[in-house]
């Protein structure tokens, strides 16, 4: 008798098995959206522990130049990905018949954060980044203004460079960019009250605590990178810079983000800050294409 249970049951067990699987062969997503778009002339570069990749586009380009620092786990060929909100600005400036500025897309692996050399042994990496800009400005010519564009991970990577160097840099834009109120070394209370405020995944927070703490190692070290106490010495000489955020931000930028936004306001520093309904990294493509081509 029980052996005559067992078989059926075990039968019912294999089919919902398959039916699950089968269910998520057949409705998984097939494919992706892509952006209809003339991808930029491209040419690969490597310089130290740095590869760039410069791009131009095909109808010309201006005497401007953007340094674009990109996200997590992202490389100098993502600014021709036809699924990237990269190719989406540069479509915009295509139907606009705007003459974009020269493209450098810098990265220094998967991970990494711009900081001065500290205690740190990763750190340093700011120092190497601006060192090497007269090399690679030999390759495409003086630009007339130096512009920063970075999302999440390089968004805080934008922000770091051009508020510390501020007289290189015209403009800044940073899009989602990793922006926290608190510290990296701050107590668990302090940890826990802004994970209710923001509704940040606490998994996130702790994998972006733990990656800063990779490059400095103190409170110190950390206000002398971080945007929020850098932006308290600025003023109206400073970079014009664009901030943009998804109210629902998973990694819980958007509160720092518009903490710092406000800051650089009452700085005097020219702003434009883009708060948006959605998620990490929702960007509002026609005005980040305007403010990174305006002449």
């Amino acid at each position: 008798m029980k052996k005559k249970l067992f078989i059926p049951l075990f039968l019912l067990i294999a089919l919902l098995i398959a039916g699950y699987f089968a269910w998520n062969y057949f409705t998984r997503p097939s494919g992706a959206q892509k952006v209809a778009f003339t991808p930029a002339q491209a040419q690969h570069f490597e310089s130290g522990k740095l590869n760039y990749t410069v791009y131009r586009a095909e109808n010309g380009v201006s005497d401007d130049v953007i340094y674009h620092l990109p996200g997590r786990n992202l490389d100098a060929s993502i600014w021709n990905d036809d699924t990237y909100y990269t190719s989406l600005v540069q479509s915009y400036w295509q139907k606009s018949s705007i003459k974009p500025p020269t493209v450098v897309v810098v990265s220094y692996g998967p991970v990494w954060l711009l900081t001065p050399k500290n205690s740190q042994p990763d750190s340093g990496l700011l120092d190497d980044f601006i060192a090497r800009l007269p090399e690679i400005e030999s390759k495409i010519g003086k630009p007339r203004r130096r512009i920063l564009l970075g999302e999440s991970m390089g968004g805080l990577n934008v922000l770091t460079a051009g508020l510390i160097h501020h007289a290189m840099f015209a403009k800044i834009a940073s899009l989602c960019p990793g922006v926290y109120v608190d510290s990296p070394f701050s107590d668990l209370s302090t940890v826990r009250a802004a994970l209710k405020r923001t509704g940040a995944d606490p998994k996130i927070v702790y994998g972006v605590t733990q990656m800063a703490k990779q490059y400095v190692s103190s409170d110190e070290e950390w206000n002398a990178v971080s945007p929020i106490a850098l932006i308290e010495r600025a003023d109206q000489s400073y970079p014009e810079i664009y901030l943009s955020c998804g109210l629902y931000d998973k990694y819980g930028n958007y509160e720092g983000t518009e903490a710092l936004a406000n800051l650089a306001i009452k700085k005097g520093v020219k702003t434009i800050w883009r708060p948006l309904y959605g998620g990490h990294c929702v960007i509002d493509i026609a005005s980040l294409a305007d403010f990174l081509a305006a002449q």
